[in-house]
């Protein structure tokens, strides 16, 4: 169980409602398959929706009716999206232009202030040029254009796109959602709808969008399955299932809380309604009129609703797996002194470590720093440069990697998982079959026998699991296994590892995930350096809020590229200028939190609501000055 820090500004502040988007019953469909049938939805300004679904169920469709990227089947269908607000609209898949820098990618060219940054940043890149870079910071003088060049620099190094001359087509993937993010956030737009905005992105980068998204006037409608995320950000949550939407008011826990109280009604209805139909196919079987077309119509009514109420049970009964362990040795998986570099590049060194059993390790550290290169030493597909790994005998590796893997498109699910396994063990001598363990899995006997071809990339991550989990390893090693999952299966994946009595080794960035399951951390902290960590993941990320400066405590740029005060560059007056701004935001900031707890105290009136609302405003406003100040002085030092 755990217990999650509430938002603090979930209170929306008095004003007139204003609908920007109504859906009346909508219908969508994908060949037979219906997505969802006749379902309502309304959305008012300032509303921040999460919504959760299984993958393949009709979520990114959902979205894509919300944006107006698409209409609805039916004549009785209504979709109303305001005309007048601007949609911020991030893709599971983003696409631009492979020709386009990461500069030019990001600005709108509509703006008139676009070419007059683009052109000091080329002129700062290439600074041989003086005289260009004098024209250039002319015309950013003349258009003032420093605190939007101050502001868009900010974002993308926040989110380590530093090189603005960098080719989007050399990007990668996780790199270009990343840039897509940012696109959006300039723009600030009125309606935010965002498809997955925390994969590929660090927990620094995550929190920093998490306290973003709480601002009071954005309107948010998102799918995450980063639970933390939703739980901070969202005022209600939208459950798609079986085709129809249900709609929780409160937060993630809130929807937890409400959602456990309405199965457990469910619960005691089938009970009660299968005690009434087994007594009254009792009587209908013993009536003299037994045989009669009345009471064959009974019985057949009998069975009807007898499916339906055994279609709650089995829902629960599904998210159970319980797979037998292979034996663990003495022995488990030793590191002795081991090195690794790549060029000048150290991503390890002289590291010592000795596995023990049931030993549940979580793998922390900034994108790049190495992790995953340390997993394929751990599994002896790439060598140490110095030090040896040892691998015991009865290791079985099972191991989910991050690129995942390439499956046979025209194969169909079932055959899929039964390539590498017809049945596999359970406790007590029991055995399961492939296509059992695909529908505790969440796959049904329909979606078995569909090609992997036509999977959703959800459900793909979902088959890939499972083959990993299907040859019962011993030692679990998953590499960023949240990405792209539901949050329904991973519901049924942190059951599994619960329980799961071989070793696991974890690398993600979804803090709930971690916090679950892990008992330690390795930190990853680069240059070669690996702490471990005793202790939660979420005391590890108190530890590190605790160890900033305050100028970060102030949402300034990120710190791994500000500049120290105090540096060569500064003068004496601006150095004790910085000084004093970097004090002056953490009273701001102490100030904000105060009047966001305000919001959500009981006794708040419609008055003191308008007048903090009206010092909020202002009070964001000089901060951000604050903030471009701090920037601009940074720079220098």
């Amino acid at each position: 169980m755990h217990i999650f820090a509430r938002p603090i500004n979930k209170l929306l502040l008095p004003t007139a409602t204003v609908n920007f988007l109504t859906l009346e019953n909508v219908t969508k469909s994908y060949g037979e398959k219906i997505l969802f049938r006749n379902i309502s939805l309304h959305i008012d300004k300032g509303q921040k929706i999460g919504l959760i679904a299984k993958n393949g169920t009709g979520k990114t469709t959902l979205m894509r009716v919300i944006a107006g990227r698409e209409g609805s089947e039916g004549e009785q269908a209504k979709i109303h999206l305001r005309k007048d607000i601007r949609i911020g609209w991030l893709d599971q898949e983003p696409h631009f232009h492979p020709g386009l820098d990461v500069l030019a990618a990001v600005l709108d060219p509509a703006n008139p202030l676009v070419r007059v940054v683009q052109r000091y940043e080329h002129a700062l890149a290439h600074p041989d040029n003086s005289d260009e870079l004098q024209e250039a910071i002319a015309q950013m003088d003349e258009q003032q254009a420093w605190s939007f060049e101050a502001k868009v620099k900010e974002t993308l190094f926040r989110f380590r796109m530093e090189d603005l001359e960098q080719k989007v087509g050399t990007l990668s993937g996780g790199q270009q959602k990343r840039l897509a993010l940012v696109k959006i956030l300039l723009e600030e737009p009125d309606f935010l709808i965002l498809d997955e905005p925390t994969n590929h992105l660090d927990v620094e980068m995550i929190e920093w969008l998490e306290e973003y998204l709480q601002q009071p006037g954005i309107t948010l409608f998102m799918v995450t399955h980063d639970r933390y995320f939703l739980e901070n950000v969202c005022d209600s949550i939208i459950e798609l299932e079986g085709g129809q939407l249900r709609r929780y008011s409160g937060s993630y826990s809130d929807y937890l809380e409400k959602k456990a109280l309405r199965e457990e009604v469910e619960a005691t209805t089938y009970d009660r309604q299968n005690k009434l139909l087994k007594r009254e196919l009792e009587w209908v079987r013993r009536s003299p009129q037994a045989r009669t077309t009345k009471a064959k119509a009974r019985v057949n009514a009998y069975f009807d609703r007898k499916e339906v109420n055994d279609a709650l049970k089995k829902k629960n009964d599904e998210m159970s797996l319980q797979i037998k362990e292979n034996w663990l040795g003495s022995k488990i998986v030793e590191l002795h002194n081991i090195s690794k570099s790549f060029g000048d590049r150290k991503i390890i060194e002289n590291f010592t470590y000795k596995f023990k059993r049931r030993e549940r390790v979580g793998i922390v550290g900034q994108n790049g720093t190495g992790k995953s290169t340390f997993l394929q030493m751990l599994t002896k597909v790439l060598p140490p440069d110095t030090g040896k790994v040892v691998v015991g005998d009865t290791i079985i590796f099972g191991h989910y990697r991050q690129e995942g893997i390439q499956l046979a498109e025209d194969k169909r699910v079932i055959d899929a998982v039964r390539d590498i396994a017809e049945v596999i063990p359970l406790e007590k001598g029991k055995e399961l079959s492939a296509a059992q363990l695909l529908e505790r899995f969440l796959f049904t006997r329909p979606q078995q026998q569909v090609y992997v071809s036509q999977l959703s990339g959800g459900e793909r991550r979902r088959l890939y699991l499972l083959t990993v989990l299907m040859k019962n390893p011993n030692f679990l090693i998953l590499d960023e296994p949240t990405n792209d999952l539901d949050v329904i299966t991973l519901q049924v994946l942190e059951d599994f590892l619960e329980d799961y009595p071989g070793c696991l080794v974890v690398v993600t960035h979804d803090r709930y995930f971690m916090d679950r399951l892990v008992d330690h951390l390795f930190v990853f902290e680069g240059n070669g350096k690996v702490k471990d960590f005793n202790g939660s993941y979420a005391e590890y990320r108190a530890l590190k809020r605790a160890e900033r400066p305050a100028a970060n405590n102030g949402n300034t740029a990120g710190s791994e590229a500000a500049p120290a005060a105090g540096k060569p560059g500064l003068t004496n007056t601006e150095r004790n200028e910085m000084k004093k701004v970097e004090k002056e935001m953490a009273a701001l900031e102490q100030r904000k939190k105060a009047i966001l707890e305000r919001f959500n105290a009981a006794d708040l009136g419609a008055d003191e609501a308008s007048t903090l609302s009206n010092e909020l405003g202002a009070l964001q406003q000089t901060l951000e000055e604050k903030e471009m100040r701090w920037l601009e002085l940074a720079e220098k030092a």
